[in-house]
């Protein structure tokens, strides 16, 4: 736990979290004993060396490496590592941090794929430790085909959209000329912020709130449960430790067989996915450059099924030097992407909606990022059901869940909520079809869904304070319809969070497209483990 002695600090009443900016980095005293660690890859193959580098101000240190899921287990450790500081550089978040490595470790070539931990600590002197969390993943190698085991492919590049550490993310930063802009390039080489990767029990979700009564003021408590902690701004946003651990951990319960790899990995490695019958991709994953998407499209056009529990699929990114830097200019892009007036002007890092970009999400997973967007948290449809409203209950999907027209899968969990995916749509004897004005292809259906909100409904009363307000309302009026006016921002105020199904090729796809589904899995919610086990079960065996 990571203690230090009590501040003081100036506020005024108009301050607040959401009005100010705050990133972790290195304290860089002597006097403040602290170890943090970085590997030169995201993830790596058995048998290969996995360089660490470290900085401290302690002057011992020790580091452990722990395979996690449902039961963590110790894979390697270190102690007594000489501590030797080396300062943050300035643009740690877009050029990386350049230390020398601190410690080796060659993998064993029997090392399962998973999710690996790495844990650095150093006393304090005060009877409790310096902590720091970062990870790899170990993916598999074995050529054999794997169609009675799952590809759970973790959504690293949204992780690294949402990691501020040493000053900038895609939201927030230190960059630019006034030193007050997101940085469009983020490096893979620094560590992670603190919460992403690992977080205590009971650290709350956006959407943990009870519906608010009437004339209550909105909370927004994963944000003040933060500040208070010491962990990072946006640790509720993306991550291993508040998205897909818990599907890693409830799939190990149930007995599911199933490998790892990273985005980067689906990325630079295509070959990896066709080995196996189905992927599947949970959380929250905004983040896609187009090789991504174009294996996933392949992989399904040849017979293989995709199962994706996941939300906000958004914007198209960019990888450069070899996976090492990430880069995404979003609504910047049209005034400074490099690429915009090129001949790789359709890799733009906008939207995937966007016409200068015209390629929608949903012909690779049926929905679109926006056409949805937020739900069930701050001002954003706050008393809404947090769950999907079914409209189709004798699909597949829905199998031994007693499930009906009209009813609500998942409420109990709350895994309709943060942001979701959706589509246009219509409705035809009371059954919601898509209208295909956005893209979406033939053959998509619409089991069930529920509303989503683009701003926060605002109650002007005293004390009350909104995060996201607008959000990018503006942008998604003028960039979809070409203008601004109050008619095109009244076009696009609302979207919708859908499940639906679709065949493409000799494949298949499902989309329950929700951040928030996997709350369900880990609550034990009925209805959202049976249409899981559904999903994946028909897909591992056909």
């Amino acid at each position: 736990m990571n203690i230090h002695d009590r501040r003081t600090t100036v506020m005024h009443p108009d301050n607040a979290w959401h009005l100010s900016h705050w990133y972790e980095a290195p304290a860089e005293d002597p006097a403040v004993p602290e170890v943090y660690t970085y590997t030169d890859a995201i993830s790596y193959a058995p048998g290969h060396e996995v360089r660490f580098h470290s900085s401290s101000t302690a002057p011992r240190w020790t580091l452990q490496v722990w395979r996690d899921g449902l039961k963590p287990t110790l894979a390697h450790e270190a102690k007594d590592i000489a501590g030797e500081f080396h300062a943050m550089p300035k643009a740690a978040y877009r050029d990386g941090c350049a230390w020398p490595v601190s410690h080796r470790w060659t993998l064993p070539a029997d090392i399962a794929s998973g999710f690996y931990r790495v844990v650095s600590t150093c006393d304090l002197g005060n009877g409790s430790q310096f902590v720091q969390h970062h990870f790899f993943v170990v993916t598999p190698t074995d050529s054999k085909p794997a169609k009675n085991r799952f590809l759970l492919i973790l959504p690293t590049s949204t992780w690294l959209a949402y990691n501020d550490w040493g000053g900038a993310n895609y939201y927030d930063g230190i960059d630019g000329a006034t030193g007050k802009q997101f940085s469009p390039v983020l490096s893979i080489e620094r560590p992670w912020t603190r919460g992403l990767v690992w977080l205590p029990p009971g650290a709350p979700r956006l959407c943990d709130t009870p519906k608010r009564r009437p004339l209550e003021a909105p909370r927004y408590p994963t944000k003040e449960w933060a500040f208070t902690n010491g962990f990072a701004q946006y640790y509720a946003s993306a991550g291993w430790a508040q998205f897909d651990r818990h599907f890693a951990v409830w799939a190990e319960r149930e007995g599911y067989d199933f490998d790892i790899i990273t985005q980067t990995d689906l990325h630079y490695r295509p070959g990896i996915l066709s080995r196996y019958g189905t992927g599947v991709i949970v959380g929250h994953d905004e983040y896609w450059t187009r090789e991504m998407r174009d294996t996933v499209d392949a992989f399904v056009e040849a017979g293989g099924k995709m199962a994706r529990f996941a939300g906000n699929f958004l914007w198209q990114i960019r990888f450069e030097n070899d996976g090492r830097q990430q880069v995404c200019y979003k609504a910047r892009a049209f005034e400074e992407d490099p690429v915009r007036n090129t001949a790789n002007k359709h890799l733009l890092t906008c939207g995937w909606e966007d016409p200068a970009v015209a390629h929608p999400g949903a012909t690779t997973f049926g929905v679109n990022g926006m056409r949805g967007v937020y739900a069930s948290w701050g001002g954003f449809a706050p008393r809404g059901s947090r769950g999907f409203t079914v409209y189709r209950p004798k699909h597949w999907a829905f199998d031994h869940t007693d499930t009906h027209y009209g009813d609500i899968l998942g409420e109990d969990a709350g895994i309709f909520a943060y942001e979701v995916d959706g589509l246009d749509y219509t409705f035809r004897q009371g059954l919601p079809y898509p209208t295909h004005e956005d893209g979406a292809p033939q053959g998509v259906e619409i089991l069930a869904m529920g509303p989503a909100v683009y701003v926060e409904d605002e109650y002007a009363g005293e004390g009350f304070r909104y995060y996201l307000r607008d959000s990018g309302l503006a942008n998604k009026a003028k960039r979809l319809s070409g203008s601004t006016s109050p008619e095109a921002l009244q076009k696009h105020r609302y979207g919708s969070g859908m499940i639906v199904s679709m065949p493409r090729g000799k494949g298949e796809v499902f989309t329950a497209g929700s951040c928030e589904w996997v709350m369900g899995l880990a609550r034990n919610e009925f209805y959202t483990e049976q249409v899981t086990r559904n999903v994946l079960n028909r897909f591992l065996g056909d």
